[in-house]
């Protein structure tokens, strides 16, 4: 059976890595990579590949930015002939970025089965792209691979056929596990005079939080107040670097005497550096999950989430935007940080394994 597995943003990166390595066990699956350039920075995506041991793409559309509109279309312009020319049994796409939404409507247009890994979370905030792309998604896949049990409540809500669905882990987390040992020789620490325990990890990239002044500055008065007690260290996206001086938050970033900002940094660091922090300020999906797994306490700078078992663990708290609900949320962490975590149900990174033996053996 020829799969056509699409990525096209970093998150995706981690999600078809396990996936990739999973096929080599099952001799009837001939996997094809595509890559579609919806992020397309040579030197970061190299990296990720890279760290993450993914193959080379066999193919890759160049597709770059642009708006929501002209992203989904480009990628969809430049993936029909790919599908018409390869002739896949099955599309195969991750997650819920434009490309997942694009390739998925490809393939089901051309009446070719679409496989959805990462299926069935919901924010019930159709305010998000991502949450339109998740479930428009769903609805054309002919087979739905859901990470944790909320998919499986939120798919029979919706009317989705269960024998479609199958519960089978986070590919995210078998990425993690792969990982580990090699992001812990890192020497990301040590560079940044950093100690374990005694930091704290910042994202930020949602248009909500980094293109809104009046969140970015609540969010701003709470880093503020954490920068006196603890170092935060900040990764920062080019947009909400581009923002700070377009809001005119320049002088007051400049000011926090104890915020490295950092440019973007490969997995293996970031993974070190959360895996060790004391906490994690975020407004991602993935990190939600990830930390959960780390065991290293997550506030989300939204007001809602996709992922309730991050939160049903005990790890994660949405914070949304207030400063004083993220300070409030700090300083009790602080004080008393989560302790006797269990992961979640099939978060033993085997998920990609499930994957490729369901599809190994699927009838149409």
């Amino acid at each position: 059976m020829k799969v056509i597995n699409v990525c096209g943003a970093r998150p995706n990166f981690m999600k078809i890595a396990p996936l990739m390595r999973a096929y080599k066990d099952f001799n009837t699956i001939e996997p094809v990579l595509v890559h579609t350039g919806q992020h397309y920075d040579e030197k970061m995506s190299k990296l990720f590949f890279e760290e993450l041991e993914i193959p080379r793409p066999d193919v890759n559309l160049e597709v770059g930015s642009g708006s929501h509109a002209q992203q989904t279309a480009e990628v969809m312009k430049r993936f029909e002939p790919l599908v018409l020319e390869r002739n896949p049994d099955m599309v195969l796409v991750v997650g819920d970025v434009n490309s997942t939404i694009a390739c998925a409507l490809v393939a089901a247009k051309l009446g070719v089965a679409v496989t959805h890994v990462e299926a069935g979370l919901r924010s019930f905030d159709m305010a998000m792209p991502e949450e339109i792309n998740r479930v428009l998604t769903d609805r054309i896949s002919d087979l739905l691979f859901v990470s944790e049990p909320s998919g499986l409540v939120n798919l029979r809500s919706e009317g989705v056929d269960p024998a479609k669905v199958h519960f089978v882990g986070n590919v995210m987390i078998d990425t993690l596990q792969f990982n580990r040992a090699k992001a812990d020789q890192t020497k990301i620490l040590g560079q940044l005079g950093l100690s374990e325990k005694q930091y704290v990890v910042v994202t930020l990239h949602r248009p909500s939080n980094v293109d809104e002044p009046a969140a970015f500055g609540r969010i701003l008065d709470a880093l503020e107040q954490i920068q006196q007690d603890l170092p935060i260290v900040f990764p920062m996206h080019p947009r909400t670097r581009n923002n700070i001086q377009k809001m005119g938050f320049g002088a007051r970033v400049e000011a926090m005497k104890q915020l490295r900002i950092l440019e973007p940094i490969g997995y293996l660091e970031f993974l070190k550096l959360t895996a060790e922090a004391a906490l994690v300020l975020t407004d991602s999906g993935g990190i939600q999950e990830e930390t959960t797994i780390l065991r290293t306490p997550c506030l989300t700078a939204r007001e809602n989430t996709e992922r309730p078992v991050t939160i049903e663990q005990g790890t994660n708290q949405l914070v949304g935007t207030d400063s004083s609900k993220i300070l409030e949320a700090y300083r009790k962490v602080r004080a008393a940080p989560p302790s006797n975590l269990a992961p979640p149900e099939k978060w033993d990174g085997q998920a990609a394994r499930r994957i490729a033996k369901t599809l190994a053996e699927w009838q149409p």
